[in-house]
């Protein structure tokens, strides 16, 4: 597909879903900016991730959307559309498809609005058939297909970004300092939360994961999470006989990056932070279960190889993902031996 545009001036990409996806996206920015090197590059993205986006070089300008707030309801989006259409971008490209922000880009008046044949469809100029069910490639892959409309192809080898920031450092520090986690000795971080529960290995598990961790290798273990993800790490906690650092609901994201840069693992469940942790160099175990094609780990599991993934197979004719009627036999299957295994290609060398 060649580009059917002479020259863009400004173009801006919308990316409105969840901190791993929005991580997943930051590859597109470089081959924009490389592709239209004078151009002004914005991302449009939701409040809560606006650190993902901040001080990404590639990016001009970043925009955020508080879906919960200023722009709930019909009135602030019209308001959210005003003031977007005084930017005068030539082009949107939305890498998720949502009918709020298929909807804004036509009421914003972009000329060139590209996005896949879903979600108020009609509000786009340019549109590809949504095949990201299909799980033929990587999310990161997938994202590419929509800039081949505007001639940008996709590089050999796929790098996200994750920006790490003096101030969020020096937060960690203080944080940590407090909490007695000593950042000159090497620590694992373990993830045990998810969106879904057919994301969730057992919490028990998990603790047995973090007593054998410590024991065999001498290191320090800190959980994390988010402020809903509380009750999951003190139930983990509750399992432990070795001590853990719980810093659920104590980060920001920026904080975040700088937790993973310095550990020498993460273990998680499918979720946001394993693609953070790839983002900053580290090694990362993702635990998944579902195997339905379009959420399955070969769409979202970790890139690179420092990436690896625990699956296992339990023989279901059809996955059935949230609505398993069979007790997420494929997360059981998984044993601590297993996850133990894989740590160890990481952890032997550290």
């Amino acid at each position: 597909m060649k580009s059917f545009l002479p020259k863009l001036n400004s173009l801006l990409v919308t990316r409105t879903d969840r901190l791993g996806d929005l991580v997943l996206s930051t590859p597109v920015f470089e081959a924009i900016r490389s592709q239209f090197p004078k151009a002004h590059l914005a991302c449009l993205t939701f409040l809560e991730n606006h650190e993902v986006l901040e001080g990404n070089p590639f990016i001009d300008e970043v925009i955020l959307y508080d879906k919960k707030g200023s722009e709930k309801g019909w009135w602030g989006n019209l308001r959210f559309a005003r003031q977007l259409s005084k930017k005068r971008f030539d082009a949107v490209i939305h890498l998720h498809p949502t009918n709020r922000m298929h909807l804004m880009g036509w009421l914003a008046r972009i000329p060139v609005r590209i996005g896949y044949q879903k979600k108020n469809d009609w509000a786009l100029t340019h549109t590809l058939k949504d095949r990201k069910k299909e799980g033929l490639k990587h999310e990161a892959e997938y994202n590419f297909d929509l800039l081949k409309f505007l001639g940008v192809e996709a590089p050999q080898k796929l790098e996200t970004y994750f920006p790490l920031k003096e101030k969020d450092r020096a937060s960690l520090d203080f944080l940590l300092r407090n909490l007695v986690l000593a950042t000159d000795k090497p620590y694992v971080v373990l993830n045990p939360s998810a969106s879904c529960p057919s994301k969730i290995w057992h919490a028990e598990r998990f603790a047995s994961l973090s007593d054998e961790l410590q024991k065999k290798y001498r290191v320090q273990v800190a959980l994390i999470g988010s402020r809903q993800d509380r009750p999951l790490a003190k139930k983990v906690m509750g399992y432990t006989s070795e001590r853990v650092i719980d810093l659920s609901g104590k980060l920001s994201l920026g904080m975040l990056g700088w937790l993973l840069k310095r550990s020498v693992l993460l273990i998680s469940n499918d979720s946001g932070p394993v693609h953070v942790g790839r983002a900053v160099g580290i090694p990362v175990i993702s635990i998944f279960g579902r195997n339905l094609s379009g959420l399955s780990p070969r769409r979202w599991g970790p890139l690179g190889e420092g990436g690896r993934i625990i699956h296992k197979e339990v023989a279901c004719p059809v996955c059935l993902a949230h609505q398993c009627q069979i007790n997420f036999l494929c997360l059981d299957a998984i044993a601590v031996k297993d996850v133990l295994k894989e740590a160890a290609t990481f952890l032997q060398s550290s």
